[in-house]
This record gives C-alpha cells, sequence and structure tokens, in this order.
C-alpha cells in the first residue's frame, strides 16, 4: 500500500482485525447465547468454554459482548449496530432521540459514529463522539436553537469528547497525547416537521429514500475520503477512485491528531414523505448508489423504522458484513410526539 499522504488515515474496512478469527454470524450468536443455560459455554460450537478473556478454548471464538448487536427504538427513530462477521469487536456507536422544539413541533435525531481502526481506543472514541453529540444536539433543540446550528455545536462537542479521550492515561501509557490518538468519524440527521439537516466527519453516510418510490432517492452527504478527493479533482471517475486500494482512505475525523475540525451541514425540505437513512460504510459498501440503497430499504420503513434497520443490517452481514455496521433509520416528516414506539 502506498504511504498515506498528509492528513489521511488508513481506516479498511475489508481486512480482519488483528484476531485473525472467523466470527459466527451475530445474529445466530445472538440467539445462541439468550437460549445457552450456560454462560461459560461457547455459543458458535456449542461445547468448548469460554476462557476469562471471552474466547472459546474449543474453538477460538469471540464470544457475543454487549456492543456486539445493538438495537435501539427512540419514538418515530430507530438504529441497529452490529459487529459484522469479520471484526472482532464493534468500534461503532450510535445515538437515537426525539423531543419537542419551543413551539411544540416534534423533531427526532440520530448519531452515528464509527471509530477509525487504525487508531487507539477506537470503540471508546466512537461511544463518547455519539453520547457528546446526542446530548448536545437534544439540548440545543429544545432551547430553540436552529437545527443546522444545533448539528455543528454537536459535532464540536463530539470532537472535545473524543480530543479528551488523547489525554486520559489509558491513551498516555502507549502513546504520547497527540500520536495514533483516538479517533472517529461522524454522521448524524435532524428531522422536524418541514426540515432535514444533516451533519458529518469523515465517511458515513446519510441516504434519502422518498415514500413515493418513483421519485429519485439521493446521497445527502460527501465523504471526507481519498476517493472522493480524486473524483472532486477530476483525476479518477467514481469506479476507478472506490476500486482503488487507498478508496477508504479517509481526509477528515475527529480525533486529537485530526489536521483541523470541519464539520459539514446542510439543510433540505423534502417535497413529500420519506425515510432518512443514517449510516456508517459497514452498510453503504453493500449499497452504495442512492438507488441501490432505496433497493434494499423496505416499503414500510416510515411505519417501522426498527425493523427497516434491522433489515438493513441483515443485508450487509448477508453480503460479507467485512466491517462493523451500524444503521438509523428516521421517517420524514417527523411524526407528532406520541407517535412511534418510546
Amino acid at each position: 500500500m502506498p504511504a498515506p499522504a498528509a492528513g489521511v488515515r488508513f481506516d479498511r474496512p475489508d481486512e480482519p482485525d488483528e484476531y485473525a478469527l472467523q466470527a459466527p454470524d451475530p445474529r445466530v450468536a445472538a440467539q445462541a447465547a439468550a437460549a445457552a443455560p450456560d454462560a461459560s459455554v461457547c455459543v458458535a460450537c456449542r461445547a468448548g468454554r469460554v476462557d476469562s478473556d471471552g474466547y472459546c478454548e474449543n474453538c477460538g471464538h469471540a464470544q457475543p459482548r454487549e456492543r456486539d448487536h445493538m438495537e435501539q427504538e427512540c419514538g418515530p427513530v430507530a438504529a441497529v449496530s452490529d459487529r459484522g462477521l469479520r471484526h472482532h469487536r464493534n468500534e461503532d456507536a450510535f445515538t437515537v432521540g426525539h423531543t419537542a422544539l419551543p413551539d411544540g413541533s416534534p423533531a427526532a435525531l440520530a448519531i452515528v459514529c464509527d471509530g477509525v481502526s487504525s487508531a487507539t481506543r477506537p470503540d471508546d472514541a466512537s461511544l463518547a463522539a455519539s453520547r457528546a453529540a446526542g446530548e448536545s444536539l437534544l439540548a440545543a433543540l429544545e432551547r430553540g436553537t436552529h437545527p443546522q446550528q444545533a448539528m455543528h455545536e454537536a459535532i464540536v462537542a463530539a470532537s472535545h469528547a473524543v480530543n479528551a479521550l488523547a489525554e486520559e492515561p489509558q491513551t498516555a501509557r502507549e502513546h504520547a497525547p497527540h500520536q495514533n490518538a483516538p479517533a472517529c468519524t461522524l454522521v448524524g440527521a435532524v428531522v422536524t416537521d418541514g426540515l432535514l439537516v444533516v451533519g458529518w466527519v469523515g465517511d458515513s453516510r446519510v441516504y434519502w429514500v422518498p415514500a413515493d418510490r418513483s421519485a429519485p432517492p439521493a446521497r445527502l452527504t460527501e465523504d471526507d475520503s481519498w476517493a472522493a478527493q480524486m473524483v472532486a479533482a477530476g483525476l479518477m471517475s467514481e469506479a476507478e477512485a472506490y476500486a482503488d486500494e487507498r478508496a477508504h482512505a479517509i481526509t477528515g475525523w475527529l480525533g486529537a491528531d485530526a489536521y483541523e475540525l470541519e464539520p459539514h451541514t446542510a439543510g433540505y425540505k423534502p417535497d413529500r414523505p420519506g425515510v432518512v437513512v443514517v449510516c456508517t460504510d459497514g452498510l453503504w459498501n453493500y449499497a452504495e448508489a442512492a438507488e441501490e440503497m432505496a433497493e434494499v430499504v423496505p416499503l414500510d420503513a416510515a411505519e417501522r423504522p426498527l425493523h427497516s434497520a434491522q433489515v438493513l443490517v441483515g443485508h450487509a452481514l448477508d453480503g460479507g458484513g467485512h466491517d462493523n455496521v451500524t444503521v438509523a433509520v428516521l421517517p420524514f416528516p417527523a411524526p407528532p410526539q406520541g407517535a412511534g414506539s418510546a
């Protein structure tokens, strides 16, 4: 692989983690774990004992952990996150929420973060960022801050939270504070009864899928990546750029070693109902174009966001599950308060 250019971090989803173990399908493992009467028996081979580090002494499989598979439904928005089939842990994290604006109108939000696997403590970085951004966003919306400004502030808050990890003793023991610091990407969306706002740093994405499938879907974010830079500069076609081994080198991230924080935000006013899909590259690698994403989003996604997020994660796992995968689904416009599951 060519040496990375300045301001580039490599985060390659097609390579397994340092543990060269093929993980069992997390959906099957989770069911087995729930049914197993003895938690010390491996959920994969159902024969070996599990050692103190969480690995089977017989087949070597890592056992399911709390973050291996997570699901949450909050009012009209839902999210699912999964470790995938190649990685030994889930380095993604998310926050979903809903609230009322000062005028009483509804708002729903989702934040999705993807830990940079080449960094120190990427799982801690994504968790800290998603929590900080979600808390900031909810508070700002409830104060009456415009959603686009609230999203900008949330990304800044997430950046501060990730930067703080670099100063903690756990990181300092392994590295100088700004050397290979904890890092992650972030993407988020806010929907109200008439406005859709997105924000991001990195290469996770937001897609718009109209309820009327005869209308065109759209990708609402642009990647901070080597491939996107090559396409924007006119040096490669999109197909050529994403076929290159450097395609997933990111040029923007949250972390103490980032050159400069450049939060991207954008606002849209869709003219029809639909759903917003917020996801990491663990999904969009298997449905990259907006048309491809629309094909795998269930037709009843607005009424069943959790089911739809489950379907989309399943699509990534069935496609190979080479990376952690996290998906949030938000209906647009935001339903009135009290609609959806709590």
